[in-house]
Parts: C-alpha cells; structure tokens; sequence
C-alpha cells in the first residue's frame, strides 16, 4: 500500500474517536497491553514523562520536548490529535515519523489488527512506542488521550507523571464532577514515581494527595513553587500556567540526574514551535485584520482563551465557529462574546455538529451569524467582511482550526 492507501486503511478500519466519539473510546487496557506484548513491550524500553490532565497538555508537553531537546537530549513526542498529517502525533527532535515507517508498521502487523479490533488510537500509541524504542530516543514525552486510568497510554512507568488541571470535560466518560474527573486522571500516578500538579484546585487537592500518598509517590504542586521568570514563544495568556507546570516538571527531572541549564529552559520555552511544530495554540495568522485561531474548546478552555480576545483592541469580532456534535453548548454560551458576528460552520468530521443546529442554538441564546457550508467558505466570508481594525477568531474544534491552518 502507498502511504495514503495506509492512512485510508487505518481510518477506516480503526474505530478513532476524533471522527466518530464515543463508539470508538475503549474503557480497557487489555488491547493495549495485548498489542505491547506482540510488539515485544517497547515502551520498557525508553525513558518517558507521561502528561495528563483536561487543558494544558499538549503544550506542556511540547515545552518540556523542546526544553530536553535544546538540553541535547534526543526527544520523543507523542501527542494528539493532528491538525493536518497523522505523523504530527510521533516526533523526535521536531521531526515527524516518516511515511516509510508508518507504511512498514501497518504492513507487518496487519493481520494482528484485522483480527483484535484494536482502536485508531490504541494503535497509534503503540506505533510510538515502538517508533521511539527502535530510533533509541532519550527520553519520550507521552500525552493521555483521554481520562488516564484507562487510556491507551497507561502501560508506561514514567520518570515523572504531570497532571496539567482538572475541568468537567469528556463528562459521559470520566464523571461527571471535578473529583470524579480527577480519580480517571489520577490514574497515571504511578508507585514512587513523582507526579507534578499544575494547578492546586480545591475539589481535586485532596484526591492527588490521597493516591499520591497510597502509591509513596512525590507529589508537587506546581502553582505552590517559586520558579524563575521565564516566557515562551506560546503567546496565549493561559500559557503562563503551562510555563509554571513545565517548570516545576523541569526542577523534579533535575533531581533524577536530567541535565537541564537555565539556557537550555530559556532557549527551549521560546522556541516551542520551531523545536516541535507545535501550531494551533493562540495562533496569530495575519495582522490587519489580526486573524488568530486556538483550538481551546471546552468551558475551561474557551473561558481563558475569550478573555484574551476581548481584552484585544479592536473594531468588531468576527467568529469562525464550529463544533461536534457531543459538545455541551450550554456550558460555553456564556464565555462567547455576544457583540460579535457569528460566522457557522460544520468541521469536515463526521463528529460535527451540522451549521443550521448550530446556528439555531446560538440564536436561541442572543447571538447573531449565519451559516456556511464549510469552514473555508466561513472563513472567506468572514475575511470578505471585516475592516483592518477588526479581529478574525477561528476555533470552537480541533478541527475548524485544523481546515484553516
């Protein structure tokens, strides 16, 4: 098969939550640790930083990526979802798996998945482990896909566990409170493993304490330490929390005998896009009008990301909107700016939620905008419509923002 024959194969034959949601989530390890087994257990074989947590992991993780690779460290990044290629998910020093290595893994192991029904993403975190064993990397910084306990990921012993925060996202799967949430993400807390906190939360404290405690973890809470002043090239206001989660991460790695110099953290957090290809986060795409996309989308989320935005000088708003179809639009009406112009749309998914619902539901609760049929077409009326004082905002989904970039 060529590459694209591969990558048709694996998305049509591999139930993948991102395109098809709850049908494809599998609430069980025994797959993962089957497929491991027929893989000879890569993932015993290298170095690894395991990041959890509701918002702030993806970019976590590729600060701490960036930050071992400017240190010299050869680094593994496995994150998701992907924006435009499904290698963005495997890198190593920035650089994407290779087609070769994608083809030549389904090639060989495709009879085993014919016949286990593994899922897309039970797969592909398998495919980075033995990516990341085979090429002999350092160290592998590993993000949850979904929860913790039982994500596809959670066949590791890591150097270090991070949990970024909790928030009531993915409710139908993980609980439907904070401490709930926190439980599932909890379980990547492993036996005398030390595990980093990025935000000390009231509902969840006492949960991280009680396992970290049961399992003689170290347990650290990021926004307790005193860390040094630095910035990243991730410009959006949130990305402080992240710089203080990566931080606290750095100073444990320290203690484990990482060699990480105060240059190597400078040089590594302001260069997180050029060291990792890291996109889609408070991303600025053109000014006048400033076009800025973020794939923020949850309440947590989009409460931070909105509130940058309106503090923006600005003329009118014009949104790009788009969304799936288990989003819980109630808990997200009252963070978008209502003065704005709506712009609706449909992400190219099967998971999204059809323009004409959307739009309706928006209108039903004060906003105004019309609907496209397709996020491009949204984009260009959007572009068509606004003045060089006014401000373009994509996002709502992965994947409005993964159509625009």
């Amino acid at each position: 098969m060529t590459y694209q024959e591969t990558l048709n194969w694996m998305f049509s034959k591999l139930p993948m939550y991102q395109r098809q949601g709850k049908s494809a989530f599998k609430a069980d390890l025994t797959n993962s640790i089957n497929f491991a087994q027929h893989l000879n257990n890569p993932q015993h074989f290298i170095n690894t930083i395991h990041v959890g947590g509701t918002n702030g992991k993806g970019s976590t993780s590729n600060m701490l990526a960036s930050v071992l690779q400017e240190a010299g460290y050869r680094v593994g990044l496995f994150t998701s979802p992907h924006l435009k290629d499904f290698r963005e998910r495997i890198r190593i020093n920035g650089i994407m798996v290779s087609k070769a290595y994608v083809m030549s893994f389904i090639a060989q192991n495709k009879a085993y998945l014919n016949a286990s029904g593994l899922s897309f993403f039970e797969m592909t975190s398998a495919m980075a482990f033995a990516y990341f064993a085979e090429s002999k990397v350092d160290i592998a910084i590993i993000e949850v896909g979904l929860g913790g306990r039982l994500d596809s990921t959670n066949i590791i012993t890591p150097e270090l566990s991070v949990i970024t925060n909790i928030g009531l996202d993915h409710t139908q799967f993980l609980g439907n409170t904070l401490g709930k949430i926190a439980v599932e993400k909890a379980g990547i807390i492993k036996a005398q493993v030390p595990v980093v906190i990025g935000k000390t939360q009231q509902e969840t404290k006492d949960v991280f304490k009680e396992v970290a405690a049961t399992l003689q973890a170290p347990i650290y809470f990021a926004d307790q330490e005193t860390q040094g002043d630095f910035q990243s090239d991730l410009k959006g206001a949130y990305q402080q929390e992240n710089i203080q989660t990566a931080l606290c991460a750095i100073q444990v790695l320290k203690t484990k005998n990482w060699k990480l110099s105060n240059k190597a953290i400078r040089n590594g957090l302001n260069n997180v896009s050029k060291n990792t290809g890291f996109q889609g986060r408070w991303q600025v795409l053109k000014q006048n009008p400033l076009i800025i996309c973020d794939t923020g989308h949850n309440k947590e989320g989009l409460a931070l990301t909105m509130n940058q935005l309106l503090n923006l000088p600005h003329t009118a708003i014009h949104m790009v909107f788009g969304v799936v179809n288990d989003k819980d639009l109630e808990t997200i009406f009252p963070l978008l700016p209502k003065k704005a112009q709506y712009y609706f749309c449909k992400p190219d998914v099967p998971r999204g939620l059809d323009a004409e619902r959307l739009q309706a539901s928006f209108i039903q609760n004060g906003f105004q905008g019309t609907r496209y049929k397709s996020v491009n077409e949204a984009f260009m009326a959007a572009k068509k419509e606004a003045m060089e004082t006014d401000i373009i905002f994509i996002g709502g989904s992965t994947f409005v923002v993964a159509e625009i970039i």
